[in-house]
């Protein structure tokens, strides 16, 4: 148990990193974007506004997440992880169609200037800098097991190719075609709306106690080979955080002792803990019929 919450206050780096070149990021965007009419750069800087809020839920959900079980939590405080996903998703959706709405107006007006050339370099540098923030958010995830910062680092990757993106746009409005760059922006509102609905769809999925059935599957099957499972009769799993709860039901030989079954039993949870990365498990011995 110890190990599960040193791995969740190790999280909470990558969360503060996100956090600092968001802020850092998004005053560059944007006072580049409204100073250079540059369309493209202020909707990907509003991105970057949205984004913090994400980073901030995830470490809010981190420090919740690591609270002691207590009477009110008998499992722990995990799943605010999830929760403030949830919330965080909400307001990027938000955002994201106030982007759609004023690149739209544009776009119906006919009005767009075309912003600078060098204001393309401003986003590419962004780009390449969120692209280090997703490899260290990345590493980080894959050494803590962290499901919310692999997610934090997801949406860094998606941040990179949006600067791109209107890197792009700024560059082809240079071209004799100063919408492009409108359009470009529009693309953006529609990428964080789409990112908006991933996080809601996901965190939803999870808060209804739903669970990849392939992973089940593959759970199943390590489960059966651990010596001493006769059969895997019921197992049933659920995301609690960045946790997974795991319940099953194996049979084992009629003629065991109940000392003999409950090594089994150990021998099914040390296979989930070294080798799932699952902690919490609970193991029903029943007698193969």
């Amino acid at each position: 148990m110890v190990d599960v919450y040193e791995k969740i206050k190790e999280g909470e780096r990558g969360a503060w990193v996100s956090i600092i070149a968001y802020l850092i990021l998004s005053a560059l965007k944007l006072t580049v974007g409204y100073v250079f009419l540059s369309s493209a750069l202020q909707a990907d800087g509003l991105n970057n506004l949205t984004d913090i809020v994400a980073s901030i839920a995830v470490l809010i959900g981190l420090r919740i997440s690591q609270k002691p079980p207590d009477k009110d939590h008998a499992y722990g405080h995990f799943r605010a992880e999830t929760v403030a996903a949830l919330v965080a998703s909400v307001i990027m959706a938000f955002v994201g169609l106030e982007v759609l709405v004023g690149a739209a107006q544009s776009i119906a007006s006919g009005t767009g200037e075309a912003p600078q050339a060098w204001v393309a370099a401003v986003a590419f540098v962004c780009a390449v800098a969120m692209y280090g923030v997703y490899r260290y958010n990345r590493d980080l995830s894959i050494k803590t097991g962290s499901q919310a910062l692999m997610a934090a680092a997801k949406d860094n990757l998606s941040d990179s190719l949006v600067s791109i993106g209107a890197a792009i746009g700024i560059l082809g409005s240079q071209f004799g075609m100063p919408w492009l760059d409108v359009v470009t922006a529009f693309v953006v509102g529609l990428i964080i709306c789409k990112t908006a609905w991933d996080i809601l769809r996901e965190s939803l999925h999870r808060l209804t106690d739903g669970f990849d059935e392939k992973e089940l599957a593959e759970i199943r099957e390590a489960i059966a080979q651990v010596q001493g499972v006769e059969e895997v009769r019921e197992l049933k799993a659920r995301v609690n955080g960045s946790q997974t709860v795991l319940d099953v039901t194996i049979e084992v030989p009629r003629d065991l002792s109940i000392v003999e079954g409950h090594d089994i039993a150990d021998r099914v949870e040390h296979e989930m803990k070294e080798n799932h990365a699952i902690y919490f498990v609970s193991v029903h011995v029943e007698p193969k019929e």
